[in-house]
């Protein structure tokens, strides 16, 4: 019968099992987190109070804020086993030691609820294996939950039953995993390393082996190994300096021991001398002093070198110019892979190894390709799964060149034939299965994505860097398109057309939402660029006035608005969601008002919305200035919220703000939660605060330039912290007079225009729009 978890405990207070406590924490659950008691210590429970402490410092932050530490109770396998007794899921997470798993095994047994799942974090120990020689009871109610390191960014989690295991135990985890951890769950089958590892570390391994053999540097190893192939930019080796190179040898050991025999694996098992002496010498990684890659900071200065892979010497890192790469800019994955250049032929040699591997390994890990694309994408930040990057390639063409080489073509690419692995049929995703058929994508209940409806429908309107799209039940969605989601005209037209458009025809709400990496990256600045180079100042006037104008509309429209971010959120893309009725937001969403860096101040009715905001909230002291000092504090700063839940803490995000854990049901929860607003709609009314004027700018002027006498501040930074003080003071006024929101418009109008036109501000945006950070002078 299935049940709700409402308690989980964590045994094994390691890095991987802290950030998983930490994740559950994150989820709104309360855990128990147990180890071992260290031997002489007077604390009992040292460890698992050690771990909470590391928690609440680690970097990036395992917490989604730090309040959700005191979710966490600590305790000790000796003293605190009984706390087992309310607990709906057991975690195990100890080392991959057999022996020490099953004695654990017993004492959980003992302890725990009848009907309660335990679970391993292993990936290396067969599932038939941990459970030998246990209850009955024990067997029907265990199963494997492989987490991926750090358990709140990685998104995959491998889902493992065995025989015994009853299925509304691995339903339970699954939707748990799923809905309250934002999990991306695969199921796998019990076979070493699953599917993430069994593929990952073949292809890593592969990557190294080649490079070493062939002379191929770690520069041209990760150009090629990377974007090209929509692999993240750190490529192999800069991935394996952030995994650490000590770990690889166990991982690598682990590996050879499960594997069959004729494993393929076995032909690339090797630990190259190189590698033995960086671990010696203690280059383990980022970790460490360095790795593959490391930064030289000798004569004060910060360069990156890379190690000779021949030598084990360093030297300065250079960039390689490889027509390879730029071929497959144009011309996409084939291109790169027939390239006649080291990188090309590099890349085909590895690329062609892994994807003959994953191709030959369905169905023994997995029922179907799409677990294992999956899994790559989730667990190694593949844009693209094995499967989907054969399609590129052309699976015959494939094929053939692997069968031109002597290579043997795995049985399922041999079904494939001349098709594709995947397909879109009458307006549905299919995939081919192990038989030769297709059959349809199925999404899981309460999953509702945009590019599948993109297949069934045409806009409702367009233009380059925006669209209006029918969700159906009345509810359109505005999506950006335009590069990084940044906003422009275009965009704030879009803007204006719905805002007509949904009354007109008969719709009822309006969702923000879209499926790129990040929300938006926030206003298109190099249009700020353009305009100031060419003195066209009535143009930058122009767009800051259409985009208040365009945000104005939204806040007070005759229909619900509901933002639904995911990724960065920054600058105007945060102030589309200050104007929103309400947020439901993605857990991994990074919001703030980050103009200063850019040398501006927010124009968009950024410094208006915080302001009323602090003004309404009652976490703040009484009077006038402690809102004002608040929301200097925010945006001069430049603050980022770095996660949905801490953006409610800084008021970026209002009370009427709702969290989903998982990305996929981002949209189906904003519609459902726009819907629930229609009944009784009401636009806000507009507000009027009163602003204490110069004194509070004289205040926050002198807090600056406590900063610019310490070096804290820059010489611009102050420019650019009077004008904002200005804004959010409320200019030339006092606490007798009330001011409009169309008043505080006016204000940042003034103050931004101000800006636009200082040189200093100018080169802070060319700086930006150069090398993606921001300028300190």
């Amino acid at each position: 019968m299935s049940a709700p978890i409402n308690k989980v405990c964590v045994i094994g207070a390691g890095v991987m099992g802290a950030g998983i406590a930490a994740h559950v924490a994150n989820a709104g659950v309360d855990v128990v987190l147990l180890d071992i008691v260290p031997e002489g210590a007077d604390n009992r429970n040292a460890i698992t109070e050690g771990a909470i402490g590391k928690l609440l410092k680690a970097d990036p932050a395992p917490l989604m804020h730090k309040r959700n530490a005191k979710r966490i109770t600590p305790g000790n396998i000796e003293d605190h086993m009984d706390l087992l007794g309310d607990c709906d899921w057991i975690v195990e997470a100890v080392i991959e030691r057999l022996d020490i798993k099953q004695d654990l095994y017993r004492k959980i047994d003992a302890h725990r609820k009848p009907g309660s799942v335990v679970s391993s974090n292993t990936s290396t120990i067969p599932l038939a294996n941990l459970t030998e020689g246990m209850s009955e009871d024990f067997c029907r109610d265990f199963l494997i939950t492989h987490f991926f390191n750090p358990p709140r960014y990685m998104r995959l989690l491998e889902l493992v039953g065995g025989s015994e295991t009853r299925a509304d135990a691995l339903e339970d985890i699954r939707n748990f995993c799923d809905i309250k951890l934002g999990k991306g769950v695969v199921d796998c089958k019990d076979t070493p390393g699953f599917i993430g590892n069994r593929i990952g570390i073949y292809w890593l391994q592969c990557a190294v082996v080649d490079a070493i053999e062939n002379g191929v540097s770690v520069e041209v190893a990760d150009a090629v190994i990377a974007r090209p192939m929509g692999i993240p930019k750190t490529g192999v080796f800069g991935l394996l300096d952030l995994i650490g190179l000590d770990l690889m040898p166990h991982i690598l050991d682990s590996m050879a021991e499960t594997l069959a025999e004729g494993d393929v694996f076995h032909a690339v098992y090797q630990k190259p001398e190189v590698l033995e002496k960086m671990i010696a010498d203690g280059y383990t990684g980022r970790k460490g002093k360095g790795g593959f890659y490391r930064l030289n900071k000798d004569g004060g200065k910060r360069v990156k070198e890379s190690v000779d892979l021949s030598t084990g010497a360093y030297a300065t890192s250079e960039k390689p110019d490889l027509s390879s790469v730029k071929a497959s800019k144009k011309n996409g994955l084939r291109a790169l892979v027939e390239h006649d250049d080291q990188g090309g032929k590099y890349a085909w040699r590895v690329l062609s190894k892994t994807l003959t591997y994953a191709a030959s390994l369905v169905p023994e890990i997995a029922d179907d390709i799409c677990a294992v694309d999956e899994a790559m994408r989730l667990g190694y930040n593949w844009k693209f799964g094995p499967f989907e990057l054969i399609d590129q390639l052309g699976a015959a063409w494939f094929a053939a060149k692997l069968k031109a080489e002597g290579v043997e073509v795995p049985k399922l690419l041999q079904t494939a034939g001349e098709r594709p692995f995947y397909r879109v049929q009458g307006g549905q995703r299919q995939y081919l299965t192990t038989d030769g058929t297709y059959a349809d994508i199925q999404r899981p209940d309460g999953v509702v994505m945009l590019s599948d409806i993109k297949l069934n429908s045409e806009p409702v309107a367009s233009n380059k860097s925006a669209s209006l799209w029918d969700i159906g039940d009345g509810v359109l969605c505005l999506e950006f398109h335009g590069k990084m989601n940044s906003l422009d005209f275009k965009v704030l037209a879009m803007i204006r057309d719905a805002v007509e458009r949904i009354p007109r025809d008969g719709h009822k709400a309006l969702v923000i939402y879209n499926e790129g990496s990040n929300f938006s990256v926030g206003a298109n600045i190099g249009l700020l660029l353009i305009f100031a180079k060419i003195w066209m100042w009535f143009l930058i006037a122009m767009i800051i006035r259409k985009g208040q104008d365009s945000y104005k509309a939204l806040k007070f429209a005759p229909f619900p608005v509901v933002g639904a971010p995911s990724g960065m959120a920054l600058g105007g893309g945060c102030e589309v969601l200050l104007h929103c009725d309400a947020v439901q937001a993605h857990a991994e969403t990074y919001t703030g008002l980050v103009e200063v860096g850019v040398g501006i101040v927010p124009g968009w009715g950024g410094c208006k919305e915080m302001l009323i905001r602090w003004f309404g909230t009652n976490k703040r002291a009484g009077g006038p200035m402690p809102p004002v000092i608040k929301a200097f504090e925010t945006i001069s700063t430049a603050t980022v919220a770095k996660s949905a839940e801490e953006a409610k803490s800084l008021l970026f995000f209002g009370e009427n703000t709702n969290i989903t854990m998982n990305r996929d049901r981002l949209l189906a929860d904003a519609k459902a939660r726009a819907l629930e607003l229609v009944r009784g709609y009401t636009p806000p009314e507009p507000v009027e605060i009163s602003l204490p004027g110069p004194t509070a700018k004289t205040a926050m002027d002198m807090a600056v330039d406590g900063f610019a006498k310490t070096g804290k501040a820059t010489p611009h930074d102050v420019v650019v912290s009077g004008v904002l003080a200005e804004v959010l003071s409320g200019g030339a006024t006092d606490v007798t007079e009330t001011l409009t929101e169309d008043d505080l418009l006016a204000l940042e109008r003034e103050g931004f225009m101000k800006l636009a036109k200082h040189p200093d501000s100018i080169k802070r945006v060319q700086a930006m729009l150069k090398t993606g950070r921001p300028l300190r002078n």
